[in-house]
C-alpha cells in the first residue's frame, strides 16, 4: 500500500512538471519562481518619525540598495526566514531606544511584508545622580529631559569601566542603576563608584617559546612587575610582541589578582610558516608604476631574528636592499637595545638630476611605550648625474661622486592616542646627522630636522598641525659641497599637497621655485577631519613650505596651497587621497594617496 501511494505521488509530480500550460500566475509554483517569492520579500514600514529608516533597516536585518549601487530597484527587502523574528526586533529595538509604548502591526502577503509602527511616547530622563571619588562627570554623558536610551546607558558602564582600569584601578566598585517609571514616562540615573586603590603589575611569564629566549619577548612588554597597572600598557604589549613578526597567536591575561597586584601572563605560539615572499605591482604617486618583491625570513636562527631582501623596479626608480635585524642583542638593566644591519643600491630620478647610491649602515634602537631612541653610522657613495638629455640644471659642481660618512641620531615621543589613526595627542621627534670627509671632496656638516605634531577632537571634528622645520650647517666646506639629495626638498603627501613627492626646491616666490635642493626648510601643516558615513570621512587641509639657500635662514617666500580630501579607514590606518592647490595660482595643483595617517 505504501509503495502505490509513492507511486502516485510521483505520477503526479511528473505530470505537473510536463504540462507546459501551467504559469507561476495560476497558483502552483515551479522551484525557480518558489524561491524567487518566498526567500526574500519586499517590506514597507510606515509611522516611523523618531529615526531614519536606515537605522530601523539596519537593526531588522533589512536589506535596501546603497548610495553606490545606482544599478539596483531602490526597495527595501527581507529573507523569508527573517519575518517571524520582526516582532521581538521590533520590541528589542524601541525598548532600547526609550520606547517601551510602541505598538506594531504586522501584515504578510505573498510578496510583501507591511509594518505599521505606533512609536507612541518615550522615557526620558529626570534625575542624575553620580556619587563617586573618580572623576566621571566627563563620561556621564546624559543631559535631564534627553530620551532615555539603555544602549547608551550600558555604554557608558563600559566606558567608566575602560576609564578606571586605564588609570590604574582594578579593584573598584561600580553600582549603576537606571530606575524607570512606565507611568510617568521618566527615568531616574544613579551612579555609585568607588574607585578602590591602585593597583600594580604583578610577575610576567612567557609560555609557548621554542626557539625564543623568554627575554626577548619580555623586553617588549610595557606592563613590567610594579609599574602602575594599565590596560593601555597591555595594549602595547601586544603590538610590541607582534612587532617582532614571530608569532602566529599572542594572548596576554591579566585575569588573575592578588589584593591589587595583577600577574601579567602570556601565551605565544611561534609562526609555523616564518617566510614570507611577496610580489606585485603598483602605483606610486612619485615614481609611477611599478613592480616589486620581497622575501623575509622570520625567526631566523631563533631570537626573533629578522632577514629580509626587498627590491623594487620603476621607469624612476630601481632599488634593492638587504636588511638584517637582531632584537635585544644588549640589555642594560631592563633597558633592551636591538641591533639592526642595512645594504643596498638605489638609482632614482630627482628633478632635474639622477642619483645612484650604494649604502650601508648599521644601527643600535631602543624603543619602549612612547619613547624610540636610535642611533648608527652609515657610509654612502652617491653619483649624481644629469638628466633631460644632457641639459645640465644645477651647477657644475653638483654633479660629482660623494663620498659620506656619517653618524646619526634621532629621537621620538609619541604621545598620540593611536598611531593608526590619532584623535588626541602629540608628537616630537628629532634628526641630526653629523658628516664627515671621507676623502679630500667631501664636507663636514650638521644636518638637523625637528618635527612637533598636535592633534585635538572635538566630538567627531579632528583637528590637527604638523610643523618641521630643518637645516644644514656647511662646517667645514669643500669645493663639492654635499650631494643635492641630502639637502631639503617639499611636495608631496608629508609636505606641500600641491606638488609631487621633492618636486620643490628653493622658493623664490609663492609660485616659483628652483630645481635645486634648500639648505634650511619650514612646513607647517593643519587638516580638518570629520566622519560622512561609515569609514569613509572628509578633510580640509593647508599646507605652507618655505625653502631657502642659507644655513639658517627662515626669511623666504612661502609657498601656500589648500585642498580637499577624503579618507577610507582600513585595518592598517586610513586610506587618504588628496588634491591641493597653490592658492596664489591654482593652476598649480597636485594629487596625492597614502595608507596611513600623516599626524
Amino acid at each position: 500500500m505504501v509503495l502505490k501511494h509513492l507511486f502516485l505521488l510521483l505520477l503526479l509530480c511528473t505530470l505537473l512538471l510536463a504540462d507546459g500550460n501551467v504559469t507561476e500566475g495560476e497558483g502552483v509554483e515551479t522551484n525557480s519562481s518558489r524561491k524567487s517569492v518566498l526567500s526574500v520579500k519586499k517590506i514597507s514600514i510606515k509611522g516611523v518619525k523618531a529615526f531614519e529608516l536606515s537605522d530601523l533597516y539596519e537593526a531588522l536585518s533589512i536589506e535596501y540598495p546603497g548610495f553606490f549601487q545606482f544599478w539596483k530597484e531602490k526597495k527595501a527587502t527581507i529573507r523569508q526566514r527573517l519575518v517571524p523574528t520582526l516582532p521581538l526586533a521590533l520590541r528589542s529595538f524601541y525598548d532600547s531606544e526609550g520606547y517601551y509604548d510602541a505598538r506594531f502591526e504586522i501584515k504578510e502577503s505573498a510578496s510583501v511584508v507591511n509594518v505599521k509602527i505606533e512609536e507612541g511616547k518615550p522615557v526620558r530622563v529626570r534625575d542624575i545622580n553620580i556619587s563617586s571619588d573618580f572623576d566621571i562627570s566627563g563620561l556621564v554623558t546624559f543631559e535631564k529631559g534627553e530620551r532615555f536610551r539603555s544602549k547608551k546607558f550600558i555604554t557608558l558602564k563600559s566606558r567608566i569601566t575602560e576609564a578606571l582600569l586605564k588609570e590604574g584601578y582594578c579593584s573598584y566598585d561600580l553600582d549603576s542603576k537606571a530606575f524607570v517609571d512606565l507611568e510617568e514616562h521618566r527615568v531616574d540615573i544613579r551612579f555609585l563608584l568607588n574607585k578602590g586603590g591602585l593597583c600594580t603589575f604583578g610577575d610576567v611569564t612567557v609560555k609557548g617559546l621554542k626557539r625564543i629566549d623568554e627575554k626577548i619577548v619580555s623586553s617588549r612588554v610595557s606592563a613590567k612587575k610594579g609599574s602602575r597597572f594599565s590596560t593601555k600598557a597591555v595594549q602595547s604589549s601586544y603590538a610590541a610582541i607582534y612587532g617582532l613578526h614571530s608569532f602566529d597567536s599572542v594572548l596576554i591575561s591579566i585575569d588573575r589578582k592578588f589584593y591589587n597586584v595583577v600577574p601579567v601572563d602570556i601565551t605565544v605560539q611561534e609562526m609555523s610558516k616564518p617566510y614570507h615572499v611577496e610580489a606585485g605591482a603598483g602605483y606610486d604617486t612619485y615614481v609611477g608604476s611599478r613592480v616589486h618583491g620581497t622575501f623575509v625570513k622570520h625567526n631566523f636562527f631563533g631570537n626573533a631574528q629578522q632577514l629580509g631582501i626587498r627590491g623594487s623596479w620603476s621607469a624612476l626608480e630601481q632599488l634593492g636592499i638587504v636588511d638584517f635585524y637582531k632584537p635585544l642583542l644588549l640589555d642594560l638593566d631592563g633597558f633592551g637595545i636591538d641591533l639592526g644591519i642595512s645594504t643596498g643600491y638605489s638609482n632614482l630620478e630627482f628633478e632635474g638630476f639622477r642619483e645612484r647610491k650604494s649604502f650601508m649602515k648599521a644601527f643600535l634602537k631602543h624603543e619602549s611605550d612612547k619613547l624610540t631612541l636610535s642611533g648608527g653610522l652609515s657610509y654612502e657613495a652617491i653619483d649624481i648625474s644629469e638628466v633631460n638629455n644632457g641639459v645640465r640644471r644645477l651647477p657644475d659642481d653638483a654633479y660629482d661622486t660623494f663620498l659620506l660618512l656619517y653618524p646619526y641620531f634621532s629621537i621620538v615621543y609619541d604621545a598620540r592616542d593611536s598611531r593608526l589613526n590619532p584623535r588626541e595627542g602629540y608628537y616630537l621627534s628629532a634628526y641630526t646627522e653629523y658628516g664627515i670627509p671621507a676623502d679630500a671632496d667631501s664636507s663636514l656638516y650638521l644636518k638637523t630636522l625637528f618635527e612637533a605634531r598636535g592633534v585635538y577632537s572635538v566630538s567627531d571634528l579632528t583637528m590637527a598641525a604638523v610643523g618641521k622645520i630643518g637645516s644644514i650647517d656647511m662646517q667645514e666646506e669643500s669645493p663639492h659641497g654635499i650631494p643635492e639629495s641630502k639637502k631639503f626638498f617639499g611636495g608631496g603627501a608629508y609636505s606641500n599637497r600641491a606638488y609631487g613627492y621633492r618636486e620643490l626646491g628653493v622658493i623664490v616666490s609663492p609660485t616659483e621655485y628652483l630645481v635645486s635642493g634648500a639648505m634650511s626648510m619650514v612646513n607647517l601643516s593643519f587638516e580638518m577631519d570629520y566622519p560622512l558615513w561609515g569609514d569613509l570621512s572628509a578633510a580640509l587641509f593647508t599646507d605652507n613650505t618655505m625653502l631657502t639657500a642659507g644655513s639658517y635662514d627662515f626669511s623666504g617666500e612661502i609657498i601656500t596651497s589648500a585642498g580637499v580630501g577624503i579618507r577610507y579607514m582600513t585595518p592598517v590606518g586610513p586610506f587618504k587621497l588628496d588634491i591641493g592647490f597653490n592658492v596664489d595660482d591654482p593652476s598649480f595643483y597636485g594629487v596625492s594617496f597614502q595608507v596611513g595617517q600623516s599626524f
